[in-house]
């Protein structure tokens, strides 16, 4: 029989009150993607501490056995696969391959269909003009989700998803408020009926329901120019600002593309979390750092046939 490693000295985590809001319903799926996103919070925030099964079942409100079921069942990898990435040291091995996968995938060019895991991404971008006017004439529908890594704000105009954001449960009015600034002469209107067939396509571990999700960019052609880049960096892998810069203008354009990176309206789809500092270190992420290690970390574990051993079962 297994042992599972008992930690003395800390206190049990604190499970946050539940969110009272509306516009997150209260359906089972609902509910165990709260539960899940907590963990993973939990663990991103705690990782060094090296949190067993019970700790982070606690913060989910369930059963060890119950938590491990259905993390695995949900998030696609077991609580151990995930925690033994949370370290982030592939990324350095990563990297030494990262510029020549980019390299490929630029190659085969920018304007092509770009996929994360296998989901097919067809991109339109506003033209200059449109940028300009500050989404004057737009009408944005958005809606509030639970999903792995907290609650997620997803935002579309009549061409395809255009803001991705992500935030814990109270901090929906700031996420609102976050990516309305973007777009500030934009019409708003909450659309969840139209917005939750969005969340299960981009969250589906079965591939069958990944059909394409279309993009609307909304941002000044080198803003674009660098998103587009980033998509084409595979899932699993990660590379740097500096082979992004080399790729779309000049390594010395390191600056200008992490600013570029850090204005990515679209989160996750657009993922920015893949780009690191040259050391491997992770620099600022909009939603947070344990935010992006959690990404980062769930994505290798995915990729991964035979993970590290960690503390937690």
């Amino acid at each position: 029989m297994s042992k599972k490693r008992v930690v003395t000295g800390r206190e049990k985590p604190h499970l946050a009150s539940m969110s009272t809001n509306p516009i997150l319903d209260g359906t089972v799926e609902t509910l165990t993607w709260r539960k899940m996103g907590r963990a993973i919070r939990f663990l991103s925030e705690h990782y060094q501490d090296q949190p067993d099964l019970e700790e982070a079942a606690s913060v989910a409100g369930l059963s060890p056995y119950h938590f491990q079921r259905l993390f695995t069942r949900h998030v696609g990898v077991s609580p151990k696969a995930f925690v033994s990435y949370l370290t982030l040291n592939h990324a350095k091995t990563e990297l030494q391959h990262g510029a020549s996968v980019l390299d490929a995938a630029l190659d085969a060019g920018l304007s092509g269909p770009s996929r994360l895991h296998d989901l097919c991404l067809k991109v339109e971008a506003m033209t200059p003009g449109d940028y300009a006017k500050g989404g004057d004439g737009l009408l944005i529908e958005y809606g509030f989700h639970d999903c792995p890594f907290g609650v997620t704000l997803i935002m579309a105009t009549d061409k395809g998803v255009c803001g991705m954001a992500f935030g814990d449960e109270g901090e929906e009015d700031e996420m609102l408020d976050d990516m309305k600034s973007r777009w500030p002469r934009a019409r708003y209107r909450e659309a969840v009926a139209r917005t939750a067939p969005l969340v299960r396509q981009i969250f589906a571990l079965d591939p069958k329901e990944n059909d394409e999700i279309k993009l609307h960019l909304l941002g000044t052609p080198w803003q674009i120019k660098v998103w587009q880049a980033l998509m084409e960096i595979p899932s699993g892998s990660v590379t740097t600002y500096r082979t992004i810069a080399a790729k779309v203008c000049t390594p010395k354009a390191s600056r200008a593309v992490g600013a570029a990176v850090g204005r990515n309206p679209i989160s996750l789809l657009i993922p920015c979390h893949r780009v690191l500092g040259t050391s491997g270190a992770l620099h600022g992420y909009h939603w947070g750092l344990p935010r992006k290690r959690a990404m980062l970390a769930l994505e290798a574990a995915r990729h991964s046939e035979s993970p590290k051993t960690s503390a937690i079962a």
